[in-house]
């Protein structure tokens, strides 16, 4: 099983010691370093500025969300990136949800599944560069419907450094798994859990039976906290505000695809329990309401003996790279507790 590093999307400002920490991960050996964005940050300059540090490390966005640029914008950047790094991008996609794609960007989010295969086929075009491109959907037109009536069909004035750029699609629900099995090259999950990986593999079979079967090289690359500590409590206490937020308070009360996740693994009283404490300003107790067992089913927590057993597990499931965080030091415990 890989490693990746995930840098993630800004706080209230840049990370530190990202880059040494972009440096240490290629140095121990790191298959891939990816960037972020939510409505602060963007995920394409951080992964260029820092990336130009980099010689060997895959590049990826995880994630770039749609609704903040066209799919031709999208496009350019891919391709732009990929030159610059030498064919080590990937493009990372998500719908995100409507409390972003409708509060921030002022897009409508409805029917995000038919809208995501639109942009996927538009990029796909655009970097085949095999023609001028044209797109007739329900959610992009090329040339648009409607305007001066001047539009034309355009090609990239960039040639291609590859006509064909990895595209990985960040899903939770199955049927948006399904979709990254069918159009992409790989599947982003959060909150994966062993525990669900029937669940996983039988929506990824479903998007691969599509598409005439598994591709030669579909990628599973899954966010995975690894906290190396050996006091198994006080590492799950490290995790436990940042699964309270996802929880409780990504999203509305009726639309909440993170607490949807874990309402799948089992833990439906307690998502609903720590949204309820969440939502209602609780956040200390929607925080404390996170049971240990929970923690552990989704991340790899405790002493290095207890990491390196319960690995075991993980890579009996579709996932084929694990994404960390951390600073350097943080790095190079992961990497020696994974080894």
């Amino acid at each position: 099983m890989k490693l990746g590093y995930h840098i993630g999307y800004w706080s209230s400002g840049p990370p530190a010691g990202a880059l040494d920490a972009i440096r240490t991960a290629e140095e121990l050996g790191f298959d891939s370093v990816w960037t972020a964005e939510g409505y602060g940050s963007d995920a394409l300059t951080p992964l260029a500025w820092w990336g130009a540090a980099t010689s060997r490390v895959t590049l990826g966005t995880n994630i770039v969300q749609m609704s903040a640029r066209t799919p031709t914008a999208t496009a350019m950047a891919a391709l732009t990136l990929d030159h610059l790094s030498g064919g080590r991008f990937v493009l990372g996609l998500g719908a995100s949800g409507p409390q972003v794609v409708e509060g921030w960007y002022g897009q409508p989010y409805p029917k995000p599944l038919a809208r995501t295969r639109e942009y996927v086929d538009i990029i796909r075009k655009v970097v085949a560069r095999d023609a001028p491109v044209t797109h007739d959907g329900a959610f992009y037109q090329l040339p648009v419907q409607g305007g001066t009536g001047l539009g034309k069909p355009l090609k990239p004035t960039v040639h291609p450094l590859r006509r064909h750029i990895p595209i990985y699609l960040a899903a939770e629900g199955p049927k948006n798994v399904a979709l990254s099995a069918e159009i992409c090259d790989g599947w982003l999950p959060l909150f994966f859990s062993p525990k669900s990986d029937g669940f996983y593999r039988a929506a990824l079979e479903e998007g691969f039976a599509r598409r005439s079967g598994r591709p030669a090289e579909f990628e599973v690359a899954a966010s995975v906290r690894v906290i190396v500590h050996d006091d198994v409590e006080q590492a799950a206490d490290l995790i436990r505000p940042s699964l309270a937020l996802y929880i409780g308070g990504m999203g509305a009360k009726n639309m909440n695809f993170h607490h949807d996740v874990f309402a799948r693994m089992g833990y439906a009283d307690v998502a609903d329990k720590v949204q309820d404490l969440y939502l209602a300003g609780r956040k200390d107790e929607a925080t404390a309401a996170i049971p240990t067992q929970l923690v552990e089913d989704t991340s790899l927590i405790g002493p290095p003996e207890k990491i390196r057993d319960e690995l075991a597990a993980w890579e009996e499931t579709v996932v084929t790279t694990l994404l960390v965080r951390g600073d350097a030091a943080t790095l190079r415990k992961v990497a020696d507790a994974l080894s």
